[in-house]
């Protein structure tokens, strides 16, 4: 039964360690987050998404195209 009792203390006082010294390692408040702000990368997948259905519409008219000549 000592042996139980002395480990129980030693857990007993490695916790109240933990709970005086771990909440100081943490900052008290973060810094909020920066605000979003438009850097053009929005602008330029736009373009792409533009460019990608007008080779899209291409491809389409000229398979549609090279159909119709073989018949």
């Amino acid at each position: 039964m000592a042996v139980s009792r002395s480990s129980f203390e030693l857990l007993a006082a490695t916790a109240l360690i933990f709970a005086i010294f771990l909440p100081v390692a943490h900052p008290l408040s973060l810094a909020p987050a920066p605000a979003p702000t438009s850097d053009g990368t929005s602008i330029d997948q736009g373009i792409a998404y533009v460019l990608m259905m007008v080779a899209l519409a291409l491809t389409y008219l000229i398979h549609n195209a090279d159909l119709s000549n073989n018949l």
